[in-house]
């Protein structure tokens, strides 16, 4: 598919501004990340079991070519960068795969084996990655597997590169910040089907790659679409200054809870003068609050633990690198790197919070919030990820909330009814088309996705509103410098053209489903039950799973869940169920008839067989293809 509209003459007119103002001339990024290449993947695709593509850095070569109008110059040079894919090393016996998945895998050598940072996303990428460092470095086994924090590209290819059985056996522990657990499963399970849904605009899944489409994300091209595993930590990382030698390697542990992830942890290598700094220093601006959706992110602790880290380790560390992009070599550089990026989230939340203080607005006080010009002179502050105004709008979020105060705001109309009366007001579709139709003619875009989703709420068959502003979409996505701002909109076009894409990727693996506790699992139950069909409906049952028991209450629509209570003057319970916690997985999140499960003598029941399909039928089920351009 290709797009319809060329890029306007005030898009035309606006990258070749960018292209003359921005510092071009500072090229450091490029030998960085040029540094240490031993080999790329040839060719760069990586396949599943069954033949389909899970990676093509291949299908991205376009952007070796000159920038086209259709990109921000900025996001291309970015891009550009991103692009650089193989086996790179970073100092003696420290390598990294840089290119075969949204984020880094890092490779630390030991007396033995091979130490595993942040094995990618998918279990397909991550073997593609550590074939590709064997062929050029030997037949090294995975002695050591590190997850630095509790996001999806930063342990999905676990069993990509190591086994259940080689860490049930201590062959290969597995270190994790405490609470990277919790964390881990937690955030794809609950919201899962939302963030996922939102997640294909995000990074742009359908769209094709090309300089009217997908360039990349800015933090990597794209996430790989394989396998999805998880193994749970073998050790908690429970305090910063923690020490541990894995295969003869000396790390030096940095925790930095509430930074770009709820668990996550920075290290040194002292041996190595090396530091990895996870995701809380990379080459861009980071997101506060990203755009899939998350809990708010704290940039006022995000800045303090990078002085912290600066205290502690940069100043005798030769080489930084991150779990994204490329390293930076030279104490000093790395200081200023540092530095910088502390100041970046630390500016950021005092202007905000100095401007709500003062009765702003998120939206005023991101509308006007300029950085200072040594951020701004920073290739590695721009906002490809995270942007100044989604980032200020967060933190306001954070502090404030949804309501900004004002009580014309407490109380509207939600947005079909919002969009009738607008429309109603301005004179009807045809007027509201006309005059959208004006302002886009003046290049206006902003104000033309605005007034005409009104339209589209209020009456979603007009195609000439579809049209109008899938047009409109795509000049504000050909002008986005942020690479998940310029997905969503070409993805909001793509869907008003041809219609929803869905989800292309599952919210929850069967390991991650495998690795939730007893407790979240409830909690995930909860989280479905369709209150007003159950507000009437009274259920007491017990559980007992894997010889612990459980008592899950329904009443007044709410499932609560806590441990088996004792003593006489408790009510009976509805039914006993007992069942492993993979047949509970299996049936109450995955769908399997629990029929079949009792019939096959999975789920033994006393009492009322009744109670468990009862519960059952009060069940919602998420849509992994919700509406967001239209009603």
């Amino acid at each position: 598919m290709s797009t319809t509209t060329e890029p306007s003459d005030f898009i035309v007119a606006q990258q070749r501004r960018a292209a003359a103002e921005l510092p071009f001339v500072d090229t450091a990024d490029f030998a960085d990340a040029d540094r240490g290449f031993v080999a790329a993947l040839v060719p760069g695709v990586v396949l599943a079991a069954d033949g389909a593509v899970v990676w093509d850095s291949d299908s991205y070569d376009f952007l070796r070519e000159p920038c086209p109008v259709s990109v921000h110059p900025s996001l291309w040079r970015q891009s550009e960068l991103v692009l650089k894919q193989g086996l790179y090393q970073v100092v003696p016996g420290i390598y990294q795969i840089r290119g075969l998945d949204l984020s880094n895998m890092t490779l630390v050598e030991g007396d033995s084996g091979v130490i595993v940072i942040d094995p990618l996303i998918s279990v397909e990428t991550a073997a593609a990655g550590l074939a590709l460092y064997r062929q050029h470095r030997g037949e090294r086994p995975v002695t050591g597997l590190i997850y630095t924090h509790s996001h999806v590209d930063h342990f999905g290819g676990a069993l990509g590169v190591t086994t259940e059985a080689e860490v049930a056996a201590g062959h290969c522990p597995v270190l994790a910040p405490v609470g990277f657990l919790e964390h881990a499963v937690a955030e794809n399970v609950y919201a899962g089907t939302a963030m996922a849904r939102r997640a294909g605009y995000m990074y742009g899944a359908v769209l094709p790659r090309g300089p009217r489409g997908s360039v990349g994300s800015g933090l990597g091209q794209t996430n790989s679409v394989g396998t999805v595993s998880l193994l749970a930590p073998t050790r908690d990382i429970v305090h910063t200054g923690e020490e541990v030698t894995l295969d003869g390697v000396r790390l030096i542990f940095q925790l930095t809870p509430g930074t770009e992830a709820p668990a996550e942890m920075n290290f040194y290598l002292p041996d190595h003068r090396a530091l990895c700094m996870a995701e809380n220093a990379t080459h861009t601006m980071h997101n506060l609050l990203t755009l899939r959706g998350a809990q708010v992110r704290d940039p006022l602790v995000w800045a303090k633990y990078l002085t912290e880290a600066i205290g502690l380790f940069a100043r005798d560390a030769e080489v930084v690198f991150a779990s994204h992009h490329w390293p930076t070599w030279g104490a000093d550089r790395i200081v200023e790197y540092l530095s910088l990026q502390r100041d970046l989230y630390g500016y950021l939340h005092d202007q905000t919070v100095r401007r709500l203080n003062q009765g702003y607005t998120g939206p005023e006080i991101a509308e006007t919030m300029e950085l200072p010009p040594a951020l701004t002179a920073a290739w590695h502050a721009h906002g490809y990820y995270g942007s100044v105004s989604h980032n200020v709008k967060a933190i306001y979020q954070r502090y404030l909330g949804w309501f900004d105060g004002n009580p014309a705001h407490l109380w509207q109309h939600p947005p079909v009814e919002s969009a009738r009366r607008h429309v109603e007001f301005m004179g009807g579709v045809a007027e509201v088309l006309r005059k959208a139709q004006a302002a886009f003619d003046s290049g206006d875009y902003r104000w033309v996705a605005q007034v005409v989703d009104y339209v589209i709420f209020a009456n979603p068959d007009n195609e000439a509103a579809k049209a109008l502003q899938a047009a409109t979409f795509e000049q504000l996505g050909y002008g986005a410098e942020n690479a998940t701002w310029r997905n969503f909109y070409l993805s909001g076009a793509y869907e008003l053209r041809y219609g929803s894409f869905g989800t292309p990727t599952k919210a929850g693996s069967s390991t991650m489903l495998a690795a939730l506790t007893v407790e979240q699992i409830f909690d995930a139950l909860a989280v479905r039950v369709d209150g007003p069909k159950a507000w009437y409906l009274r259920v007491v049952t017990d559980w007992e799973i894997d010889d612990r028991m459980y008592r899950l209450e329904l009443r007044n629509g709410r499932l609560t869940h806590y441990p088996h209570p004792d003593g006489p003057e408790l009510p009976e319970p509805d039914a006993t169920f007992t069942l492993t916690k993979q047949t509970l997985i299996r049936v109450l999140l995955s769908g399997e008839d629990f029929g079949v499960a009792v019939a096959a003598g999975h789920i033994g029941i006393e009492g009322d067989v009744t109670k468990l399909s009862e519960l059952v039928g009060v069940f919602d089920s998420p849509d992994p293809d919700f509406a967001i351009v239209s009603p």
